[in-house]
């Protein structure tokens, strides 16, 4: 009798248990033991008749013997119970942490005076210390440093209502004490508080726009360096975008000795990767500031993604801060957001458009 034999084209068609496991990008998971993906779907284990989390760290089951499940309810109605080890019906380590997180700011938020470490540590449950470290590794930021911001925060406010004195304003955004703020009031607003209230009066802003490949280009400038470099296809969009930022200030166009610096501009917008060093005058909170710092280090023709950078502040866990720092960024090409992509290296959302954000990577690229 001859030997029955199966195709290559009849086994494709019909995988092994093991082949079809292997073949699911969620086994890549379970291999890695990926936290990130807790949460997103579980695995059970016929031989066992448990389901774990993908970071499960108990001993690596046969794939031939592991199912995917989308939730634990879906494991659950197929048999299978919960593993002990990792106990995959309750909140993983990552989001009960990021729900303490969350408490601890909306604690601080409400608070007339800024809650101590201590204080917030015990309402979360943890030791100060490690309280400390989970903070400041989702928000990127101290306990401490996030009450400030916060409190700048609710002073930008205060100060943009009429007939709101400085000193009204600190009180009512819970400053007991106006010096601290006042240290750090040039950082945040650019300018005196007075000022700022006033609307940027006082404050000398220098202005052109010129045109380039990419469309209408406006620099703006303060006493300290550029504030503003933005693209746009309308001209007079731009200026009135910066005039409704600082309605009161002196700002002056048509300055022949500005001329220089605004051909700079030009020049690395049609060559990003020249990485001409221009005097910037970068205002943000604390957090903005090492993110905006951290663009400016990734070498031309290069990306990294929004994750990537958070851990290269130290912040792991602060992605989405580190992606709201780079659409806040108004300082565009100098401080270079345009190269941060997804993690897959798609191309997420630029402040100027998606088209130029390909375009000027592209040029870094020598494409």
């Amino acid at each position: 009798m001859p030997r029955l034999t199966v195709s290559p084209m009849r086994a494709l068609a019909h995988p092994s248990p093991a082949q079809a496991a292997e073949a699911d990008p969620r086994w890549q998971a379970v291999l890695a033991r990926d936290a990130s993906q807790d949460g997103r779907f579980v695995y059970s284990v016929k031989t066992t008749g448990v389901y774990c989390r993908p970071s499960c760290p108990s001993r690596l089951a046969k794939p031939q013997n592991v199912a995917f499940h989308d939730s634990a309810a879906s494991a659950e109605q197929a048999g299978f119970r919960p593993c002990k080890r990792c106990r995959p019906d309750q909140q993983g380590v990552a989001q009960r942490q990021a729900h303490l997180v969350a408490q601890a700011c909306r604690t601080i938020e409400a608070a007339e005076d800024a809650p101590g470490l201590d204080a917030l540590a015990a309402q979360a449950g943890l030791s100060p210390y490690h309280f400390h470290r989970v903070f400041k590794a989702i928000t990127g930021v101290t306990p401490k440093a996030y009450a400030v911001a916060h409190r700048a925060r609710r002073v930008r406010e205060e100060l943009a209502r009429p007939g709101t004195t400085v000193t009204t304003a600190l009180y009512d955004a819970g400053f007991n004490a106006s010096s601290r703020f006042y240290e750090a009031a040039d950082g945040l607003l650019g300018m005196r508080p007075g000022d700022y209230r006033a609307g940027g009066a006082n404050a000398d802003i220098r202005f052109a726009v010129a045109q380039c490949s990419l469309g209408a280009v406006l620099v703006a400038c303060s006493g300290r360096g550029i504030c503003a470099i933005a693209l746009g296809d309308d001209p007079e969009a731009l200026v009135r975008d910066l005039q409704d930022r600082f309605p009161k200030a002196r700002l002056t166009g048509d300055d022949p000795a500005f001329d220089a610096l605004v051909a700079q501009v030009v020049g690395l917008v049609e060559a990003p990767g020249l990485g001409v060093d221009l005097p910037l005058d970068v205002r943000g909170t604390a957090f903005q500031q090492r993110v905006w710092q951290a663009l400016r280090a990734i070498p031309a023709g290069q990306t990294v993604s929004y994750a990537q950078v958070a851990a290269g502040i130290g912040a792991p866990k602060a992605v989405r801060a580190v992606a709201q720092a780079c659409a806040n960024n108004v300082i565009a090409i100098a401080i270079p957001c345009h190269r941060v992509v997804r993690t897959d290296g798609a191309l997420s959302g630029y402040r100027w458009g998606v088209d130029r954000k390909r375009v000027l990577l592209a040029r870094e690229r020598g494409e």
